[in-house]
């Protein structure tokens, strides 16, 4: 089966004493490939070795919950790290009102600038969209880009409809296996199999067999076992349609083309 974890934090401490042995573990349950989203200009240089080094792609942002670390100067270096064909989209990028003390307007500025540059170099988007939809939505519509993820869903119906038509895939994960996360769980029923996309969020938002554990990517296959299961389809169904829905939207992804 396709199993493409796009959303995977490989680079992150947690991981960092074996990433290759997480990813090798992944493997050998049948995870196939998966997108790195830096964080930070500081963090470009580690994703991007272990995308080398692993085989795996890797996605370039400043993430909005790492507010104070960002400087205007990273973001000439993420110009010149897109410039150079280093990563399959912009990201992990985006607005964060969950968390009252980071500066929601320079969060927008700096979204901004990265929705300018992917419309530049006509790269998707991979987004951090907590308790931020509308906002997001929003600048979407203020800088048109060619679509991409919507990272995490935990949005309404007409919120979902609303990335949908503006081209991106909504990312269920770890969430998803809880069976309080009602809204997020009817969601990933009922919404067409066409927006949808896998992601484990290593090393986090754990899914619900591992609650006290580093969310490593080899619990993919299981996320999508719940995902068939709340959808009443068959698992092969299900994970095809999820890693071509992956390759539709982040076109540069290098094992879209072995899938083809």
């Amino acid at each position: 089966m396709k199993l493409i974890d796009t959303h995977l934090h490989l680079d992150a401490p947690e991981f960092a004493a074996a990433p290759a042995r997480f990813w090798q573990q992944a493997q050998a349950v049948g995870v196939q490939h998966a997108i790195i989203p830096a964080v930070s200009a500081s963090g470009f240089d580690t994703a991007l070795r272990l995308g080398r080094e692993l085989g795996l792609d890797v996605a370039l942002g400043l993430h909005p919950l790492y507010l104070a670390q960002h400087h205007d100067s990273h973001l000439a270096v993420l110009e010149a790290h897109l410039a150079a064909g280093d990563a399959v989209a912009v990201g992990e990028c985006g607005l964060d009102f969950f968390v009252s003390e980071l500066d929601p307007q320079r969060q927008e500025a700096l979204l901004l600038a990265q929705l300018k540059l992917a419309r530049r170099f006509d790269l998707p988007v991979i987004l951090h969209v907590r308790r931020s939809q509308d906002r997001v939505l929003k600048c979407l519509r203020q800088v048109r880009v060619r679509g991409g993820i919507a990272h995490a869903f935990n949005g309404s119906e007409q919120q979902a409809q609303a990335f949908i038509d503006l081209g991106f895939c909504l990312g269920f994960g770890g969430a998803m296996t809880y069976q309080g996360s009602q809204r997020i769980r009817r969601l990933a029923a009922n919404l067409p199999l066409s927006a949808l996309v896998l992601e484990t969020d290593g090393p986090d938002i754990p899914p619900e067999w591992a609650q006290a554990e580093v969310n490593a990517p080899q619990n993919l296959p299981r996320i999508a076992q719940v995902l068939a299961q709340l959808r009443q389809q068959p698992l092969a169904e299900v994970v095809e349609a999820c890693a071509n829905n992956a390759c539709r939207v982040i076109p540069r992804l290098r094992s879209c083309t072995s899938f083809n």
